[in-house]
This record gives C-alpha cells, sequence and structure tokens, in this order.
C-alpha cells in the first residue's frame, strides 16, 4: 500500500516521501529525513532545487529510452557510434552501467523493465514494439540482450529472442561473467566488459 504523506508533521511526511524511492523502508526513510535535517539549509535547498530542476528538464529520449536533457541523447545524436549494433537493457542505469566499461561503441535500447506476469508486467508494458520497429528498419544488424542475468531477464532475454530471430538478425546475450541473479547497474566495469566481449549467439545457448 502507498504510503500516504498528507498527515503528520514535516519530518514525517518527508520519511513518507522518502519512503516511496525503492530499497528505503521506514527505518532508512527517518534516517535520511534526521541526515537532511542536520544539513545546512544551503545544501538542502539545493537537493530540492537539484530534483525540480531534474524532473523539469529531463526526459525519455524518444530513440532509445534514455533519461536525457537532449532529443536525441547523446549516444543516439554521436555519428560515431556503431549504427549496426543495439545493446537491449531494462533500465536507463543499465546503459550507464555499460558505457562505463567503455568496451561497446553500439547504440541502446532502454525496455523499462522486465517480464514479471506475477507483478502484471507484460509486454504491452514495456517497450517493445518501439524495438521492433527500430529492427526492422534495416540499419541494426546485431542485437545484444543485457537483460539482467536473473529469472525476469533471462525470461525477458528468451522472450525477445524469439521474436526477433525471424528478422534474420544475429542476436547475442551476455556471457555469464555477471553473476546469475546479479544486476548489471551493480556489476563491477571489468565484469560487465568481459561479458559483453564473451557474448555468445542465443540460438546456440537455447539450443
Amino acid at each position: 500500500m502507498e504510503p500516504r504523506a498528507s498527515n503528520g508533521s514535516a519530518m514525517e511526511r518527508l520519511a513518507l516521501f522518502l519512503r516511496r524511492l525503492p530499497g528505503v523502508g521506514p527505518k532508512t526513510a527517518a534516517r535520511l529525513a534526521h541526515a537532511l535535517y542536520r544539513m545546512s539549509e544551503a545544501d538542502a535547498r539545493g537537493i530540492a532545487h537539484a530534483i525540480v530542476d531534474m524532473r523539469e528538464k529531463t526526459r525519455l529520449c524518444p530513440a532509445c529510452g534514455q533519461i536525457t536533457e537532449d532529443v536525441p541523447c547523446r549516444i543516439c545524436g554521436d555519428p560515431a557510434r556503431d549504427s549496426a549494433v543495439l545493446c537491449v537493457v531494462e533500465e536507463p542505469a543499465n546503459a550507464q552501467a555499460v558505457e562505463r566499461t567503455r568496451a561497446f561503441r553500439g547504440r541502446y535500447h532502454v525496455l523499462h523493465g522486465a517480464l514479471s506476469p506475477l507483478d502484471g508486467i507484460g509486454p504491452d508494458q514495456l517497450a517493445i514494439e518501439p524495438l521492433l520497429a527500430r529492427l526492422k528498419t534495416g540499419e541494426i544488424k546485431e542485437v545484444i540482450l543485457a537483460t539482467n542475468p536473473n529469472v525476469k531477464g533471462e525470461a525477458t532475454a528468451l522472450y525477445l529472442f524469439r521474436l526477433i530471430q525471424p528478422l534474420g538478425l544475429r542476436v547475442s546475450r551476455i556471457a555469464t561473467g555477471v553473476p546469475l541473479g546479479g544486476d548489471l547497474e551493480y556489476a563491477d566495469e571489468a565484469t560487465l566488459a568481459r561479458s559483453l566481449r564473451g557474448r555468445r549467439p542465443l540460438d546456440e545457448q537455447t539450443g
């Protein structure tokens, strides 16, 4: 149930809003609220202004779905990137993790989630139709499925493979240098780079 922030003290209302952040429970929210209270007024106002500024200035890139201030985003607008190779990730943070490896010079497509029927997330809730539209332009020759190596990510990769395979494109999956059950966002750069370099055609992995 979504916490309500309409009642209570100012500190309690702040903690309730902080609880809406992923991974933040009641105790962590209370600690963060008290930490913000102990900040200087300048720092606290700076955080508040940065949040408002971010909300007003950022949007999703209409081409790849990354969070950006520019349209198209810096990567989609870079003519030096390899437009024939597309790396499909679950979230914008995953694309940023891949970028930090400096091992990938293609472009991205962000799904904004992974298949999870129990959570009510099916193909229609993900950016799959825009992905297929991009693939049908003929510009892309290889698709790297870099969804997270957990149950949801593997199911999503397999679903996408079955959709993409009839298009005649090379479909590869990041290697298992990233631990099973992990999240790309938290993988170190060297491990993620090895996973990208060691990718294999997905039909070899599903056969």
